[in-house]
């Protein structure tokens, strides 16, 4: 390959190789890692404007990275961005899209972005993310909405919407990402991309965090291909002294079970709608339905069933962890900022969650946890009978930005209340319950996995008539994702992703 002393592969040669086919030409020495992230930064460049999915360009300390790597390493040379929320970097600002936290500067690496380092992946910005990751889109007051390259009036999700844009652009290959309620499964789907929450425990959330949200949220990665996935996973898989999960290492490394035969496998689907007002949309029934006659075409036996679980499980049981994670949230904030958290120092959404838990009780709060344990049940035995667990990964296609921000009357209104410091009275009211249900509905079926700790996928093998991406999903039980790579690869295979480009 012939190069040059500016840009050695062109954008098109780029986009077309995945981080481990990159990851060889730096080994093959038919480009460099300072080449290779000076035609990422020249994309960002070109697109990043329209997107707003970067938004701490550090490209200096890029360069000073890609000059300094590791001798070796599986992704060494590769360009890497990391989303602005729970992966430290020591010495970067990490905002997590909150006013609160414009001078925070991480003091370490967290053991995932260490690991990260180590692969020789290079790091050279932060991806947009809503406040907190609270919200399934990212349009934060403080950066602005992140836009989808499918389509720049719709949302690339959340709330790693920053990340899977500048995959989905061309950007990177790959960029890290964080699941709570679907934040991995939810930008993949939205944005036509592979995303994979691993099971619980598999990656370490260290040493910052022991857990968050009561084991609900998991860290890995949004790729464009399966290996990508699998080769990011073996990298930053394994416990850190003191984690509060402990997991059964994998047979053998992730990247070993794309390509291997999955065998004949049971598969349950349902796209059964879980929360009426937010009905599951004709062309993400369509979706699961082309992907079950695609599984049996492939030999597996697939079986449709009923959801085994029932709303309140979401708007009762998971809504209550939400509001109480985020008063924890704004209290760890009034700990950095040294003083009580301000209203100005947060969104009014997170500011009425925060005080709306203050409504709930210890025993509340308790009480509803504990009604976590019946959907694990329920999971369990469904796996008991099949081996993966197929539903939409949204009950709609990509929405347009905006479809879930407040209306002006709600500003009013929430504004009127938290000024008679009255928020806290709201719960059990109407009021609440439909906000439980708008805000968790989009989520239906990507939050069950994140209170199970079960591994779960979104597969991108559906485009809606107006040319916007919308994912399938899968779930394994828990410690299982080799049998969710092994599949996956076999779709890849069977009904390629890869090269369908948004046109940006």
């Amino acid at each position: 390959m012939q190069t040059s002393s500016t840009q050695a592969l062109s954008f098109d040669e780029y986009v077309q190789r995945d981080a481990t086919a990159l990851a060889e030409l730096v080994r093959n020495g038919d480009v460099t890692p300072t080449e290779l992230l000076q035609t990422a930064i020249a994309r960002a460049e070109a697109v990043n404007p329209q997107l707003n999915a970067i938004v701490t360009p550090l490209y200096e300390k890029g360069r000073e990275m890609a000059s300094h790597l590791p001798k070796s390493g599986p992704f060494r040379g590769v360009p890497f961005l990391l989303k602005d929320l729970e992966f430290d970097w020591a010495g970067t600002p990490m905002k997590m899209g909150c006013r609160g936290y414009q001078t925070y500067v991480s003091a370490i690496d967290s053991e995932a972005v260490r690991r990260l380092k180590a692969s020789g992946l290079v790091f050279f910005g932060k991806t947009n993310t809503p406040e907190f990751g609270l919200t399934p889109y990212t349009e934060s007051k403080l950066y602005g909405p992140a836009k989808n390259p499918w389509k720049l009036t719709h949302s690339p999700g959340g709330s790693s919407g920053g990340s899977a844009a500048a995959v989905a652009a061309g950007i990177v290959p790959a960029a890290t990402a964080s699941d709570g309620g679907g934040s991995i499964r939810i930008p993949a789907a939205c944005c036509g991309l592979f995303g994979l929450k691993p099971s619980r425990g598999r990656v370490t959330l260290g040493p910052r965090f022991g857990e968050l949200w009561n084991g609900a949220v998991a860290g890995h990665a949004v790729t464009r291909s399966v290996r990508d996935s699998a080769g990011l996973l073996d990298v930053v898989a394994g416990p850190l002294a003191g984690d509060p999960y402990g997991i059964a290492p994998p047979e053998r490394p992730f990247t070993e079970e794309v390509g291997r035969e999955p065998g004949k496998l049971r598969i349950a689907f349902s796209t059964q709608t879980l929360i009426e007002s937010q009905p599951v949309d004709p062309e993400c029934v369509k979706a699961v339905r082309e992907t079950a006659r695609l599984l049996e075409s492939l030999g597996h036996t697939v079986e449709e069933v009923p959801l085994p679980y029932e709303k309140t499980i979401v708007t009762e049981a998971f809504f209550v962890n939400v509001l109480s994670e985020t008063a924890a949230t704004l209290r760890e904030l009034g700990h950095f900022l040294g003083r009580p958290v301000r209203r100005d120092d947060v969104e009014l959404n997170t500011w009425a969650q925060a005080r709306l838990a203050e409504g709930f009780s210890a025993a509340d709060v308790a009480f509803q946890k504990r009604r976590w344990n019946s959907l694990n049940r329920n999971m369990g035995k469904l796996h008991e009978t099949y081996d993966l667990f197929l539903t939409p990964t949204l009950p709609r296609p990509p929405i347009t930005i905006g479809t879930f921000q407040n209306t002006a009357s709600e500003q009013r209104l929430l504004k009127l209340v938290d000024s008679l410091g009255a928020l806290k009275y709201l719960n059990g009211s109407k009021t609440v319950e439909d906000l439980a249900e708008r805000s968790l509905g989009y989520i239906s079926f990507t939050v069950i996995t994140n209170m199970t700790g079960q591994p779960s996928m979104s597969i991108p093998l559906h485009w809606s008539p107006d040319g916007l991406p919308i994912g399938v999903m899968f779930a394994a039980k828990l410690g299982d994702e080799a049998t969710l790579f092994r599949l996956a690869g076999q779709l890849e295979q069977a009904r390629p992703w890869f090269n369908k480009r948004p046109a940006i």
